[in-house]
Order: structure tokens, then sequence, then C-alpha cells
């Protein structure tokens, strides 16, 4: 099968399509002809290298997360799905990724997709959309009425929790990089955005969702309402800065932290329930995936330098 490997760290151009052996179903897998592979940062940072700290990567590696598709096999213990079923996961028990023609999933980790979304807007699904609902539901533990703050709004993070702060009855703040993100993460639903030099002037958040991370968290602090958390979940702007408790105690907030890898392998009842909640917003069209760009697969490595200079919006899309 065609697959895009990794093969050692570096820039964009190190990611090749190969072929590569058809993975073969353990008994509680499924085998799924992959339609679509959403294309996340994290992706990114593993190819740069930015992730060897975090885990060892055994090259080849094939990267990819997010996968919508339909069933080819099921593995001898699989009860829940059948040949020809159309699912959706973000596999976290997989031993290759998503870049490819076919991916094996666990199928505690796969659910039946929506049929009213296309396949590239399921794969657009998981890791961002569950990830912006914890930070919201259950990290910030929303509340109508009170005011949410969304860093990298046009992102695919950002548009998911736009979108589910907004059903939830709140004022939601956005920023963005440009005038043309901006105005795009409004479309999402965001009452108001600001660029990252000027927000701080115009909100008092009680809960905030940052993607960004680096600098971008120590100026978001000050600017927390009284009780107020930060629920952080990537890193794309750099590392975190060191923070003394002295700056939480102080100001009566909060910072949370927010990974769904490792959630989904320890507490995966958790990340199940959300996953049927958003099903249901979904079907009920409360929230909607958005999809900025679809590739096809031998194009990786445009959609990770569309990624990295920061020229995208939404969810970005690889198409076998």
């Amino acid at each position: 099968m065609r697959a895009i490997t990794l093969r050692a760290y570096g820039p964009p151009d190190v990611l090749h399509e190969e072929d590569v052996p058809k993975p073969a179903p353990r008994a509680s897998d499924l085998v799924v002809r992959v339609r679509a592979a959403s294309v996340n940062p994290v992706d990114c940072k593993i190819r740069s290298g930015g992730q060897r700290n975090v885990i060892r990567y055994t090259f080849p590696w094939v990267l990819g997360l997010d996968v919508s598709g339909v069933v080819e096999a099921v593995g001898a213990g699989v009860t829940r799905f059948r040949v020809g079923d159309e699912v959706w996961s973000s596999p976290t028990h997989r031993r290759f990724g998503t870049y490819a023609e076919y991916v094996c999933i666990d199928e505690r980790e796969a659910a039946l997709k929506p049929k009213n979304l296309s396949h590239e807007e399921a794969a657009s699904i998981p890791l961002v959309g569950l990830t912006a609902y914890q930070c919201v539901v259950e990290k910030g533990r929303l509340r109508a009425g009170q005011t949410v703050l969304v860093h990298a709004g046009s992102g695919g993070v950002g548009c998911a929790a736009i979108q589910v702060a907004k059903h939830l009855g709140a004022r939601v703040v956005a920023t963005a990089s440009s005038e043309e993100k901006r105005r795009f993460a409004v479309e999402q639903g965001a009452d108001e955005a600001y660029g990252y030099e000027e927000f701080a002037a115009h909100v008092r958040p009680d809960v905030v969702v940052d993607p960004v991370g680096g600098k971008l968290l120590t100026e978001t602090l000050p600017t927390l309402a009284p009780l107020g958390t930060i629920v952080a979940v990537g890193y794309a702007g750099g590392w975190w800065e060191e923070l003394s408790p002295a700056l939480l105690v102080g100001r009566n907030v909060g910072i949370q932290g927010f990974y769904l890898g490792r959630l989904t392998e320890r507490k995966p009842e958790i990340v199940k329930s959300a996953a049927d909640e958003l099903l249901r917003l979904w079907s009920e069209g409360a929230v909607r995936p958005v999809v900025g760009v679809s590739f096809p697969l031998d194009q990786a490595a445009a959609a990770h330098t569309l990624i990295e200079e920061r020229r995208h919006v939404a969810k970005v899309v690889l198409v076998p």
C-alpha cells in the first residue's frame, strides 16, 4: 500500500511516499481503507523532532492521528463493526499512523461516521473536536453567560472551541494573527476577534483555550477574571515559560493542561462520553467540522509547509 513515511527528523521534504506492507489486524482491530486523514500541528512537531523528548519514534514511521474511512476487514474478536461500515477515529493503540491507504484501528477507538458528514469532515473531527469539547466543558467547566477567550481561533481546535462555547451560551472572543483569520473566527461564531498584541485590552475571560503556548500563556494570565482558568493544550508558539504559583494564588486563577492521547489511554470512558455528546451536537447541527483545504496523499509535505507557515485556516486534510 502507499504510505507517507518518516525516516529521519527534518523539514517537510523528509516526508516521502513509499510502498509498505498492508497492516494485518490483531483480534480487536479493524482494517480501515483510509478515505481522509487530517494533518495536525503535532504531526509537524513529530516530523521536525520537536516531540523526540516526549515519545521515541521508530523509523520508518507513518505519521497521522485522525482518520475516516471504510472497514475492509475485522479481527476475530471484533463485535461492534462489520465490513463496509464507515468509521472515524483518532487511534492511539496503533502501530502506524493514518497517512496511508490503510490503517488498523482498535474497535474501542472507532465510531460510525455520521451519514451527514463527508470523510474529509469526519477526519477533521476527532483530535480537535474532542480536545475543544474537553477544554471548554470538562476542564473549563463553562457556564452560560461566561466569557471564553480562544487563542488561534481560526485553527482546528479554535474553530471547534468557538462553536462549542457559543452553543453553551458564552460570549466568545478569539485571537488570530491576520485580519483574514480574525474574520474567519467571527464567521465560526466568535463575537469579537483581536490580534495577539491587542486582546488584553478587550477581554477578562472566565475560560481560556490556548493551543499556542509560549509567552502568550504568560501574557494571558493577567487578563483572567477571578476564578478564571487557562486550559493549555499545545505549544504551537513555543514551549511554555516557567511560572510561579504565586501568580495564580494572588489572582485567584488557575492553569490546567489537556492531552487527549494520554486521557484516551487511561480514561477511555471519559473520551467515549465526550465523543457521544459531540456526535449528538453534530447530528443536530449545533457544531460542524470545518475543512480548510484538502491535499492528495503524496502532497503531505506541502500540507506540513502550509501549517508551519501558518497560512491555513481550520483543518488540513490528506486524501489518498
